[in-house]
């Protein structure tokens, strides 16, 4: 038995020593080079929709490969029909490939040899393009009271233009689609309108626009008119609509004591004005609209809206006005006892104001309890001063009432450029603050907010921050600690004359900023 024992352990050392030995035999052979009959399968593939129907595609490349062939086959996931196929090299990546709007599309990319090799398997992805965008922006005149012109990318396939409301059909003529213009008649003024752009039952352009203000019962004005009898002489409700030209030899403060709509005739020709308003008892109700604002220091022409009395106010609209060139403050509320409910900036450009001895919307002892700032662009605004200030010493603030701010899809660049300046000095009793969609750019300014009494949950969703490190700084009291921020360069054509159109392609599809800038 022991004998037995003994020689299984022989034979057992034996085996290991020869498994050992054959084991090091094989690492002396290394595998320098791994024997393939086909290009690998491109890995890491990325399909992402660009401007609608523009689909750009991106992938891992690999040494001795620098060509692929892409195919796209649309609403079919068996290829079947191939839509289009496109030759790829290396340094076309990423590559955009413009496509049809509204369609799935299967999406299979190969690697092509160069060396003899068989071409790789299909690498798979998709993407659903968005309604197709072949309508161009309006000119200046193109929209009118009654009539608005449509344009969109000449000889391209289109049958029709339907809009609504009214449920307009516009059958396209040969030669309209050779020109990529359309004249719509019969419509009715002051009137929002959405238009789409057809060829059969698919959708190839949308547009939105409004139409020119009918003059009918309304009060024409011209530069010829005195302007301040002619406010001075208006009925409560009166809507005075001033022809385009340059009424800018008529200096000074016009107050307003009555509800009121003064308004350009033309938006793309905005009546040129060199005064300010002062919001008396009365005017509950006052509309500025379609006009080119200039302040004047020599004159102490400084603050663009000013309420001076006390009551309550019920609202001001300030919409597709160009501003500029005030040395205090852009709307100033200084009066205790004075309330306005809500105060709108729509569709504006605003430029230049410097405040001087103020800030930019300054409500220090008025109240105002509804702030919607949208759709605009604000240029060195507040340069050493507050974006908002919003305090606790008007009549209202102790009273349990909230004041709410809105700032969306706006553009602000250098403004508030302190660093112990703030853009949301909010300190009215109860508040609450949201911005979104908004870039904010150049600017040395402290943040949003390092008052305790600042709304401490504010909405932040959306937004952009360039050379504006002070607003996602966790070290201030309010910040956009929303995870949904970025930091990326706009691009802007050219910030230094006031183009801040932006180029960066994140930007554009985030649809961040004001956006005039994104077309």
């Amino acid at each position: 038995m022991k004998t037995k024992n003994i020689l299984n352990k022989l034979l057992y050392f034996l085996f290991l020593t020869i498994t050992i030995a054959g084991c090091s035999s094989s690492t002396d052979e290394l595998i320098e080079e791994l024997t393939i009959d086909r290009e690998f399968t491109p890995v890491a593939v990325t399909a992402r929709v660009r401007n609608q129907t523009m689909v750009e595609l991106n992938w891992t490349v690999r040494e001795k490969v620098d060509n692929y062939v892409v195919e796209f086959s649309a609403d079919d996931t068996e290829f079947t029909n191939i839509f289009k196929s496109v030759e790829v090299t290396t340094n076309d990546l990423p590559v955009k490939i413009e496509l049809e709007g509204e369609t799935i599309y299967s999406i299979r990319i190969k690697a092509v040899s160069s060396r003899g090799l068989e071409d790789s398997k299909w690498a798979i992805t998709e993407a659903t393009t968005l309604t197709e965008q072949i309508m161009l922006a309006s000119e200046p005149g193109d929209i009118e009271a009654t009539q608005a012109t449509l344009r969109w990318r000449p000889n391209s396939n289109v049958t029709q233009i339907a809009l609504s409301p009214g449920d307009i059909i516009h059958d396209i003529t040969s030669q309209e689609l050779i020109d990529g213009v359309a004249v719509i008649t019969g419509l009715t003024g002051a009137t929002a309108y959405s238009a789409l752009l057809l060829n059969g039952t698919k959708t190839r352009g949308s547009s939105t626009f409004e139409t020119g203000i009918d003059i009918g019962d309304n009060t024409l004005v011209t530069v010829d008119d005195d302007l301040f009898q002619m406010i001075a002489d208006a009925a409560p409700g009166d809507i005075l609509l001033l022809e385009e030209g340059d009424y800018t030899s008529q200096i000074g403060t016009i107050t307003l004591d009555k509800s009121i709509t003064i308004q350009g005739l033309k938006a793309d020709f905005k009546p040129l004005l060199k005064v300010g308003f002062s919001i008396a008892s009365g005017a509950d109700d006052v509309q500025l609209i379609d006009l080119d604002l200039t302040g004047d220091v020599a004159s102490e022409l400084q603050d663009v809206v000013s309420y001076s009395d006390v009551g309550n106010f019920n609202s001001i609209l300030i919409s597709g006005c160009n501003i500029h060139d005030y040395n205090r403050s852009f709307v100033r509320g200084s009066t205790t006892g004075s309330i306005l409910q809500s105060l709108t900036v729509e569709n504006c450009i605003v430029t230049n104001i410097l405040t001087s001895g103020g800030d930019f919307i300054d409500f220090r002892n008025s109240d105002v309890l509804n702030v919607n700032v949208n759709t605009s662009t604000f240029n060195n605004c507040a340069p050493e001063r507050d974006f908002f200030r919003l305090d606790d010493a008007g009549a209202s603030t102790q009273t349990g009432l909230t004041c709410n701010v809105l700032v969306d899809s706006c553009t602000l660049y250098a403004c508030s450029n302190s660093s112990s300046r703030r853009v949301l000095y909010v300190r009215f009793q109860a508040n609450t603050i949201t911005v979104k969609n908004t870039l904010i750019a150049e600017t040395l300014s402290e943040g949003y907010s390092d008052q305790s009494r600042t709304d401490p949950n504010p909405t932040f969703d959306n937004n952009n921050y360039f050379n504006a490190p002070g607003f996602f700084n966790s070290s201030q009291t309010i910040y956009d600690g929303s995870g949904t921020h970025t930091e990326l360069d706009p691009g802007f054509t050219d910030a230094a004359s006031g183009d801040f159109t932006i180029s960066n392609q994140i930007l554009i599809d985030n649809q961040v900023g004001d956006p005039r800038w994104r077309n």
